[in-house]
C-alpha cells in the first residue's frame, strides 16, 4: 500500500489549491476526487477569483488542474468508500479499486444538492427536471422554465437560462430572492425573467415531460423545464466517523488554521461552517489546511517515531 504524507478528499477549489500548496510543502501528495473539478465545473460564468475578470467553472478547474500536475501530485477520479484510522499517526483511504496510506486527511469534500422532494420531482428528472442550467439549459431554447430558490445560485442560474429561455421564472418561498446585489440588479434588468416570491412548489406534473408546478399555496404554473437551487448538505459523512465534531447542520467545524478537532485531520471549503462560501475562501481554507498538515507531521513525525514513506 502505497503510503503518502497527506490524502486530500475531494478535488475541486478547495481540494487542488491545497495541493499544489502542499507540494510546495514537500508533502507527498494524493488528491481523490469523485468530481475531479468539483461543482463548479457546472457553473456559466465564474466572476470573483481575482486575477480573472471573466472565466467559465470549467475552464477555471482546468487551469487548477494544470497547476496541480505541474507539481507532480497525481488526481485520482474516485469515490472514496471509507477512512479508517490505524494507530496514533496513519490513516487508510479506501476507494473501490484501491488504498492508500496517510499520516494527514484533509477533506475537502464539498455539498450535495438539496431535493425538493415532492411529487413529481424523481419522476421527471431529466425529463424537464434538473439540478444544472450549465448542463440542460441549452435543451430548453425557446421555452419556460422556473429556477426554484431565491439564493445568489439560484439568480446566476435564472440569469443564464435567459440565454436560451424566452421566459424564466424564479420561485422562491420568502419575500424577496436574495443574491449578491450585483446579480440582482442583472435580474431586475432581465426581461425575459420574472421573480415569484411566497410560493411554495408542492409538485411537478407532467406527461412524457414536465408540464409545469402546482402550489401549496394554490394554484400552478406551466412551464417546460423546471431547475432546482434551493441549497445544498455538506458530505461530512466520512469525517463524522472518525469522530470529527459537526454542527447542527452538519458541516466540519474548523478553527482558523482549518484544524478539526481530531489531530491530523483539516477541513476547507463548503464541507465546513463558514458563512461566506465561494471557490477563493475555500481555496484559502485549502491552502492554509496544507501548512497545517505541513506543521503537524514536522511537529509530530519524531516524538512519535512516524515511519518514513
Amino acid at each position: 500500500m502505497e503510503k503518502y504524507d497527506l490524502i486530500i478528499i475531494g478535488a475541486g477549489s478547495a481540494g487542488l489549491p491545497a495541493a499544489v500548496y502542499a507540494a510546495r510543502f514537500r508533502l507527498k501528495t494524493l488528491v481523490i476526487g469523485e468530481i475531479v473539478g468539483g461543482t463548479i465545473i457546472n457553473t456559466h460564468i465564474v466572476e470573483n477569483w481575482p486575477g480573472v475578470v471573466s472565466i467559465t467553472g470549467w475552464d477555471l478547474m482546468e487551469t487548477l488542474k494544470a497547476h496541480v500536475k505541474a507539481n507532480e501530485v497525481q488526481i485520482v477520479d474516485a469515490k472514496v468508500t471509507d477512512v479508517e484510522r490505524k494507530g496514533k499517526l496513519r490513516f487508510i483511504v479506501r476507494t473501490k479499486a484501491k488504498d492508500y496510506s496517510a499520516r494527514t486527511i484533509l477533506f475537502a469534500t464539498g455539498t450535495a444538492r438539496k431535493r425538493l422532494d415532492v411529487p413529481g420531482e424523481k419522476e421527471f428528472e431529466n425529463k424537464g427536471v434538473s439540478y444544472c442550467a450549465v448542463c440542460d439549459g441549452a435543451f430548453f431554447k425557446n421555452k419556460v422554465v422556473g429556477v426554484v430558490g431565491g439564493s445568489d445560485s439560484a439568480a446566476k442560474e435564472a440569469l443564464f437560462l435567459s440565454e436560451h429561455a424566452s421566459k424564466v421564472y424564479i420561485i422562491y418561498r420568502g419575500d424577496k430572492i436574495r443574491p449578491e446585489p450585483i446579480n440582482g440588479e442583472r435580474v431586475q434588468r432581465a426581461k425575459k425573467i420574472e421573480v415569484i416570491t411566497k410560493k411554495n412548489v408542492s409538485e411537478i406534473f407532467g406527461e412524457k415531460s414536465v408540464k409545469g408546478v402546482k402550489f401549496r399555496e394554490g394554484g400552478s404554473l406551466a412551464m417546460d423545464g423546471v431547475f432546482i437551487e434551493i441549497g445544498a448538505t455538506p458530505n461530512s459523512e466520512l469525517a463524522k466517523k472518525l469522530g470529527v465534531k459537526v454542527n447542527k447542520i452538519e458541516e466540519i467545524i474548523i478553527d482558523e488554521s482549518s484544524k478539526t478537532n481530531v489531530g491530523g485531520i483539516f477541513a476547507a471549503g463548503d464541507v465546513c461552517n463558514r458563512h461566506f462560501k465561494q471557490a477563493i475562501t475555500g481555496a484559502a481554507e485549502g491552502v492554509i489546511a496544507a501548512f497545517s498538515a505541513y506543521e503537524f507531521i514536522n511537529n509530530n513525525s519524531a516524538s512519535l517515531g512516524l515511519e518514513q514513506n
